[in-house]
C-alpha cells in the first residue's frame, strides 16, 4: 500500500508521527507541498504559509509545531546589524520561515534582499543566512560567530502571541473520519511518550532534546495559537501583495 501520509524528518515533527513511523513518507517540507498539490499525498505536515498560499486544503485542529517564545531551530545567523542588512541566505525548505522573518524586518521597516542558501555547508561563510530544523540546530552546536535572532522570541515580543510554523494540512475532499482521527491519536500517543523520546532519540544531547521538545516546540492548536495564525494573516496582508485563503479546520 502506498504511503499517504507525509512528515518532516525533523525532531521536532517526532512526538506528531508517534506510532505510524511506517505509514508516514518523511521528506523535507518543499518536496511535500509538491506531493500534497500533485495528489501524491492525502495529509502531509507542511509549512502553515503552504495552505495559507494554496487553496484546496484543510488544518487538521487541534495539532501543530508551535512555539510561545523561544524556539531554537527558526532563526536569522547574522554578522551585520539588523538595521545595515542587505542581502540574507535563505533556507529554500521553508517558505513559512522566510515570511515570518519578511514579516518581522518590513515591521522595523526594513527590506533587505532574499537569495537562496544552496548548500548549508556553506552557511558559516555568509554574512546573514536564515536557518530551519536540523540543519539550524547543527550550525549552532558548530563553532560560529554570528548573532542569532530567534524569530520565535521576536514574533513573541511583537505580538505576545504564540507562533504556528506547521500543521497538519488535509487535502480537500480525500479525508476522512479515520484518517483525522489516527493524526490526533499519533499526537497523544507522541505526547505521552514524550520523556521517552527525550531519552531515547539519537539527536543532540538529552538536555538539549529535553528543553526543545519540552519546553520550546509545542503541539496545540487552539484558540491562543489561531489567534496568533490571524495575526501572522494579518501581516502578510499589510506587507505583501499576495493571495491569502483563510484557515478551514476540521
Amino acid at each position: 500500500m502506498s504511503k499517504r501520509i507525509g512528515s518532516v524528518p525533523y525532531l521536532n515533527s517526532v512526538p506528531l508521527t508517534c506510532g505510524i513511523e511506517d505509514e508516514t513518507l518523511f521528506v523535507v517540507p518543499s518536496k511535500l507541498a509538491d506531493m500534497l498539490r500533485t495528489g501524491e499525498l492525502d495529509a502531509a505536515l507542511v509549512s502553515i504559509t503552504e495552505i495559507l498560499f494554496h487553496e484546496g486544503y484543510d488544518i487538521l485542529d487541534g495539532a501543530a509545531i508551535a512555539s510561545r517564545g523561544e524556539v531554537k531551530s527558526v532563526f536569522l545567523a547574522h554578522r551585520q546589524p539588523l538595521e545595515e542588512i542587505e542581502v540574507i541566505h535563505s533556507d529554500s525548505a521553508s517558505l513559512t520561515s522566510v515570511n515570518l522573518l519578511r514579516v518581522l524586518l518590513a515591521e522595523r521597516g526594513l527590506y533587505p534582499k532574499f537569495e537562496p542558501l544552496s548548500d548549508y555547508s556553506r552557511a558559516a561563510l555568509l554574512q546573514n543566512v536564515l536557518l530551519i530544523g536540523n540543519p539550524g540546530i547543527n550550525f549552532v552546536h558548530a563553532p560560529h560567530d554570528h548573532a542569532i535572532w530567534d524569530l520565535g522570541t521576536a514574533w513573541h515580543e511583537l505580538t505576545h502571541l504564540p507562533f504556528v510554523y506547521a500543521v497538519w494540512a488535509l487535502r480537500r475532499g480525500h479525508h476522512d473520519d479515520a484518517l483525522r482521527e489516527k493524526l490526533r491519536a499519533a499526537k497523544v500517543d507522541g505526547l505521552a511518550r514524550l520523556e521517552q523520546t527525550i531519552c531515547d532519540h539519537p539527536e543532540y544531547d538529552s538536555d538539549f532534546r529535553r528543553a526543545y521538545l519540552g519546553s520550546h516546540i509545542h503541539y496545540e492548536l487552539e484558540d491562543e495559537e489561531k489567534t496568533g495564525l490571524a495575526r501572522f494573516i494579518e501581516l502578510l496582508k499589510k506587507h505583501q501583495d499576495q493571495n491569502i485563503s483563510d484557515p478551514t479546520f476540521v
